[in-house]
């Protein structure tokens, strides 16, 4: 396939014959890297009609770029560049050399900064990846999924692939999460109470934006998944940290001016702490009491392989004041980008015209591949053949926990996919981190969920929903090793 004929194009101010700008044109463009190496040009006809030439001129450039090693030509399959072109410069320009802006006052409002954890891209190409929420490629339903896409390809479907739903969903799509989805979680809502989202942080980031102004204030867990905080700090309302305890967010503690409560009662992010049905009904009673609104964030519920998950927070609510938030990137793979938000008629109205206004709706095929592919059921297969992995692996993670000494700090009681861990105070986890890199090993250093200045240092979380059942116990082993080297205490049991 030849370079598109519209990226040639001659500078109107060039100085020189039409041949040596064409000649000097496609040079530049082998030199700049925007042509590479074996690469097809236009043909002669067609270059000299787009760019108003005569065809002879484009032949006599070309036969130049021949002469000189530039272009190669092959019969009648045409012009290529020649794989004995000059190499582009690996050089990188100067930042300021062609950015006379300010940007410093420029930027009206800052979104960088925050201390979200980044996972490396090639994480699983290390030997023991402890990194939470990444899909294990030797579980997924690869066939099915191809199959579902497929589908959701075809004529019948050309609809729901091709338009413009605007502010609106795949309706099948809501149908499945209306009538299966939300009722395992003890959760009645109709169609035009659910929106479909690009996964569960943009269904946070879309609650923010409505419910929050300046003057409003939220109460979120501590520690809490950072990216919610990110979030909050962006919205520019006022944020008041709850330290979390054994059974997640204390009711008591929340600020009596609090307008939005965000909490994760099933599967406390990061701890795991899993909130009672007492503590439940007195944070409802609590967000009553102040009129305030709570966010529910019930991220990984489908992986409760050790006994039934508690009923959502929603499922308990009379008063309609509990938004809702789900994810099938969680569950299937983070990249599908895929969540929904669930609440009173009022608030997804304006969620969803804030969304159309912004990205108008997650892609219609991805929505309709989604719906077939729970509608068929591979969905449910897929969660309890994850689910016997990971409760393979648990089991695994707590018997070499304990064989190494490590300390767990907290551990879902339903399942799960991660240990909340706990160092010993003189261990900075985030040292730990870069040191057990270099061996193969990946943890997630703990200080980035906690709020102000005050962070423990010696906390972090283990994920095991990636690695190997057979490489747990190793790599539990290194990361005992590095720990007694770094503190000096401990033990390593053979």
């Amino acid at each position: 396939m030849a370079l598109p004929v519209e990226t040639f194009f001659l500078q109107p101010d060039a100085q020189g014959t039409l041949q040596s700008q064409i000649q000097q044109m496609i040079a530049q463009g082998i030199l700049s890297g925007r042509f590479q190496q074996g690469e097809k040009l236009p043909s002669t006809r067609k270059l000299a009609t787009h760019l108003g030439v005569s065809r002879i001129t484009v032949t006599i450039a070309y036969t130049e770029l021949l002469a000189n090693d530039y272009l190669t030509s092959r019969g009648r399959s045409g012009y290529f560049v020649s794989l004995n072109a000059p190499a582009p410069p690996s050089f990188v320009p100067s930042a300021d050399s062609t950015d006379a802006v300010d940007w410093s006052r420029a930027i009206g409002q800052r979104f960088s900064g925050g201390v979200t954890p980044h996972k490396p891209q090639d994480w699983s190409q290390y030997r023991y990846p402890f990194v939470y929420g990444q899909a294990d490629q030797s579980l997924f339903d690869h066939a099915n999924w191809r199959l579902c896409a497929l589908q959701a390809l075809g004529q019948r479907d050309f609809t729901s692939m091709t338009t413009d739903y605007y502010d609106q969903d795949d309706p099948n799509l809501i149908e499945f999460i209306a009538r299966h989805t939300l009722p395992r979680r003890g959760i009645t809502a109709a169609p035009e109470q659910i929106l479909i989202t690009l996964g569960a942080q943009n269904a946070l980031w879309l609650t923010a934006q409505v419910l929050l102004t300046q003057r409003r204030r939220a109460a979120l867990e501590d520690p809490c998944y950072p990216a919610l905080r990110d979030i909050l700090i962006q919205s520019r309302c006022h944020v008041t940290p709850v330290r979390v305890d054994r059974d997640g967010l204390p009711p008591e503690a929340i600020p009596p001016d609090a307008d939005v409560i965000f909490t994760t009662p099933s599967h406390q992010c990061p701890s795991n702490a899993t909130m009672p049905m007492t503590r439940r009904r007195a944070l409802l009673e609590r967000a009553r009491e102040i009129d305030a609104l709570i966010v529910e964030d019930d991220y990984e519920f489908e992986t409760s392989f050790l006994r039934a998950p508690s009923p959502a927070l929603k499922s308990l609510d009379t008063d309609g004041r509990v938004i809702y938030v789900g994810s099938f990137s969680k569950s299937l793979f983070p990249g599908l980008r895929l969540g929904y938000l669930v609440g009173s008629e009022p608030f997804i109205r304006e969620a969803r015209a804030l969304r159309a206004s912004v990205l108008r709706h997650p892609p219609g095929h991805i929505q309709r591949t989604t719906s077939y592919f729970l509608s068929l059921g591979h969905y449910d297969a897929l969660i309890r053949r994850m689910g016997g992995a990971l409760h393979e692996r648990r089991i695994k993670m707590e018997e070499s926990i304990a064989r190494y000494g490590l300390r767990i700090a907290g551990q879902g009681a339903h399942g799960g996919s991660s240990f909340w861990m706990r160092a010993p105070e003189d261990v900075d986890t985030q040292e730990l981190a870069r040191r057990l890199r270099a061996r193969g090993v990946l943890i997630e250093p703990g200080h980035s969920f906690f709020s102000g200045p005050d962070q423990p240092q010696n906390l972090y979380r283990l994920g095991y929903s990636s690695i190997p059942v057979s490489r747990i116990a190793d790599g539990l082993c290194e990361l005992a090793g590095e720990i007694t080297a770094m503190s000096g205490t401990g033990h390593i049991s053979p």
